[in-house]
């Protein structure tokens, strides 16, 4: 029995290069260069069939312990809740004051590179506090 060695994370969206650079800021990720024989992603771009310009992007870890992150466009805006979401893990291993603190400068940071801050799951008997967020087109990830 063959076991997986790797995942890749696949994000329906409008604008693929957009909300990849957005990871790439979130997570510390680096997009990949432009495909052989282009100087620029643009360039590259300009050379497909105006159908398939800009129709998707990745990034990857550059250390290569993450997962790497694909984005297509597809036609359908977001209409409801994620079925899956990314965790942002910002705050591992700390509690109370101290991983809230932490929560709420990543927040304020993410909030500048253009996400919405939803709400604040306040810590319970069996969790750690959380803010679900939002990024640039509306998908929910947890900064926990």
């Amino acid at each position: 029995m063959a076991s997986v060695k790797q995942v890749q994370i696949t994000f329906d969206c409008a604008e693929p290069e957009r909300v990849a650079r957005f990871w790439c800021e979130v997570l510390g990720y680096v997009a990949p260069p432009p495909p052989e024989g282009f100087a620029t992603w643009d360039e590259y771009n300009l050379s497909l069939p105006p159908e398939e310009r800009d129709s998707w992007f990745a990034c990857s870890d550059p250390t290569g312990a993450g997962p790497r992150l694909y984005f297509q466009r597809v036609p359908e805006g977001k209409v409801v809740k994620n079925r899956v979401h990314v965790d942002v893990r910002a705050g591992i291993g700390l509690v109370g004051e101290e991983r809230l603190a932490v929560l709420e400068a990543e927040c304020a940071r993410l909030v500048a590179l253009g996400a919405t801050r939803v709400r604040l799951l306040a810590a319970d008997e069996e969790n750690e506090s959380c803010i679900v967020m939002q990024d640039v087109e509306g998908n929910e990830f947890c900064l926990d």
